[in-house]
């Protein structure tokens, strides 16, 4: 069903010495992988006993990846088999997992924006703060709304040892020309005493531009915002007492991410196959940003009515500016010229809300668990026209409440667990007008309602000793881009309570797989199935518009991974996975469509190990391969052309990092070769656009330094 070419036959079989949870580092591999904890689920829980696939990235898997590329969803792509190639952009628009949209979390306070997806999300907090990344992969309602591909939780640093604890990091990176530095730098403070501890960071980033493999300026996208030639900034603050079985924990994050406006994007040669490229110069408006304020403030009773009871309130205070553009959609003959107004989107997305759990474990006989909670979402987004002050999408007020409860039963080996949570939301939305381009349509406002319980039942058996199989169906609750739906109404006579777009989506993952845990390694494989009856595909016409088509959507795939140490010294990490979505032209249509590479990756191989040549000094080598993908030959859904060819590559990176008396010290090379390519989403959703097809990294080197004291 899934054919695979030598290569990636090569890569898969190399992926069978290695495992599903990339938890261990070379000192922690020693130990059995089960006491690896996840708290993602809602409570701590061994991954042996997750009826699913898990993954697990570490610290010192995170600081090899950050130094080799400061880019969260290049450590994702990395260590997570089903997540999608990273666009190397601030921009995060077709990264997904697999074929669907993640809800992404920083210690539970959610970070996506699912009711006006801008593909901003990704960067929302310093890399040098995040101690592990929790991944839940599959459909899931455990953390709420938005999780219909799985569940991505940033986990922040915290105080370990007594006492205080200063440190500083520095990073640079370049390519050895005159306008590509990157440097970064980070001052951090820790502080332990009997209950109370604290953390504070402090960090700033610079990055200039970047070159491809054969020398050439990469392009820079002006509009839905870059890495390159930007400048970002975090304040990062956590305080924490401990009262006996009692603890009380606030934390504050300030994060800012903006271009510095001094590189212009410069259209390519599409039949030259010359991708595009940057020359100096202002584009017009304010370059793009992302500013992000989050805050929680956390209580946990650990011996409360004879279980663990935790609560959070948060805040989640969300901008993102995109670049200036004369598109269609912005034009108004009122305000000026058709083809002369140039405009500037803005999304803003405020959340608050509360988070309550109640886990008890033997309730009423041994080895039964129930939890309990509740969860409370506010959530008002908007998007606007900056620089002419008009409303693109008006306010969603979002109003949720959910009650679940899961039950978790050990016999012997083997572990059931189920559950449900209950739903209930509400949508109110005021009377609008749509923009001239949809030609000034009033839209009724009023509310609309829904009220779904989703469910979760699944088995762990620990059949042999290191062994254990699992089977698990889960539903995940989402909507469509609200936003991207009533933005672009454009007939007479709609209202926000009759528009079906509207309804909820209910995806459904089916799992089965078979893991192996021992001393000296891990290997997982997994079969998966989701499936959504009402999904959300977006489809571009031929004028550059996006629209959201309500149709069946159906992911399959498989997907292995793990390490293995065959000496001390050495550990060896993999993986490998294939992803095949389909979907319709329209309901009731045959499922005879492949997902495009806005919302799949392409299947993907990573293999790579780790040497530990001396006592204090320790050697990194990775490859990542991406297959060929050529899909929807012909194929069109009213106006927009479906058909997409993408020419997989290979790329290899490598890091050295050793410990000496004065810190420790980095030195890493991304791109080893210098392969030139230009990457999926642009070959294969722009590759006619000669401003979006964007070369990747050519070779760069990166030195860093850190060290406490």
């Amino acid at each position: 069903m899934f054919p695979l070419s030598p290569l990636s036959r090569a890569v898969a079989l190399a992926c069978l010495s290695v495992s599903t949870v990339h938890a261990q580092t070379l000192d922690e591999a020693a130990q059995p992988s089960s006491t690896v904890v996840v708290t993602a689920t809602r409570g701590a829980k061994s991954v042996d006993k997750i009826p699913g696939a898990i993954s697990v990235i570490s610290q010192q898997e995170l600081a090899s990846q950050y130094l080799i590329a400061d880019d969260p969803s290049q450590a994702l792509a990395t260590y997570v088999p089903g997540y999608s190639p990273s666009r190397q952009k601030m921009t995060s628009a077709g990264e997904s997992l697999r074929g669907r949209q993640p809800l992404i979390l920083l210690d539970g306070i959610p970070q996506s924006n699912p009711l006006r997806a801008g593909s901003r999300e990704g960067y929302f907090a310093d890399s040098a703060i995040i101690e592990r990344i929790e991944v839940i992969n599959g459909a899931s309602a455990m953390q709420g709304m938005g999780a219909t591909g799985g569940i991505i939780n940033y986990i922040t640093k915290s105080a370990r040892a007594d006492g205080t604890t200063h440190g500083l990091s520095v990073r640079a990176s370049g390519q050895l020309r005159s306008d590509n530095l990157d440097w970064k730098t980070g001052y951090h403070v820790t502080h332990k005493d009997g209950g109370f501890d604290l953390l504070a960071y402090v960090g700033m980033q610079r990055r200039g531009m970047g070159y491809d493999g054969n020398g050439r300026r990469l392009g820079i996208d002006n509009v839905q915002g870059d890495t390159l030639d930007s400048r970002g900034d975090d304040l990062f603050f956590k305080i924490g007492q401990r009262f006996g079985a009692q603890r009380i924990q606030l934390s504050l994050n300030r994060f800012t991410l903006r271009g510095e406006g001094d590189y212009k994007n410069e259209p390519g040669v599409v039949a030259a196959g010359v991708p595009t490229t940057s020359l100096p110069g202002r584009a017009p408006g304010e370059p793009p940003k992302n500013k992000v304020r989050s805050a929680s403030l956390d209580y946990r009773h650990d011996a409360l009515f004879g279980g663990a009871f935790s609560a959070q309130l948060f805040s989640h205070d969300f901008e993102a500016l995109y670049g200036a553009t004369p598109a269609s959609t912005f034009q108004d003959a009122r305000l000026a010229p058709i083809g002369a107004l140039y405009d500037q989107s803005q999304i803003v997305a405020d959340k608050r809300g509360a988070r309550m759990t109640w886990v008890r474990p033997d309730l009423l006989l041994k080895g039964l668990e129930m939890t309990v909670g509740l969860d409370i979402l506010r959530d008002n987004t908007l998007q606007r026209l900056a620089t002419t002050d008009r409303t693109w999408v008006p306010q969603l007020q979002f109003a949720s409440t959910a009650p679940f409860a899961q039950l978790e039963y050990d016999i012997g080996p083997l572990t059931v667990r189920g559950g449900v949570r209950h739903e209930q939301a509400r949508l109110t939305v005021d009377t609008y007008s749509t923009l001239a381009a949809y030609g000034n349509r009033v839209v009724q406002g009023g509310e609309t309602e829904f009220s779904k319980s989703v469910k979760n039942l699944g088995a762990v058996w620990r059949f042999a000793p290191q062994w254990s199989a699992f089977v698990g169906s889960a539903e995940g609750f989402g909507l469509p881009d609200v936003g991207l739906v009533l933005r672009g109404v454009n007939t007479a006579g709609k209202s926000v309570a009759t528009l079906i777009d509207l309804q909820p989506i209910i995806t459904r993952n089916n799992e089965v797989g078979v893991n192996w845990r021992g001393a000296n390694g891990q290997l997982g494989v997994s079969r998966y199935e989701s499936r959504s009856k009402l999904g959300s595909v977006l489809r571009v016409s031929a004028a550059g518009i996006g629209s959201v088509e309500r149709v069946p959507t159906v992911v399959k795939g498989w997907e292995v991974s793990g390490d293995w140490r065959p000496l001390k010294a050495l550990s060896v990490f993999g993986s490998y996975a294939v992803t095949d979505g389909k979907t319709a032209a329209t309901q009731g249509a045959p499922l005879d469509l492949s997902l495009p590479a806005r919302a799949q990756g392409p299947d993907k191989g990573v293999i790579g190990a780790n040497w530990q040549w001396a006592p204090k000094a320790q050697l990194r080598v990775q490859a990542a391969h991406l297959r060929d993908r050529a899909i929807n030959i012909g194929r069109k859904a009213g106006t927009s052309k479906l058909e997409e060819h993408f020419k997989g590559y290979t790329l290899a990176d490598m890091a050295l990092t050793f410990d000496s008396a004065y810190g420790r010290f980095g030195v890493s090379l991304e791109n080893v070769f210098d392969k030139q390519y230009v990457g999926y989403y642009s070959q294969s959703t722009a590759a006619l656009d000669a401003a979006g097809t964007y070369a990747g990294r050519g070779r760069t080197l990166a030195l860093s330094w850190n060290r406490s004291w």
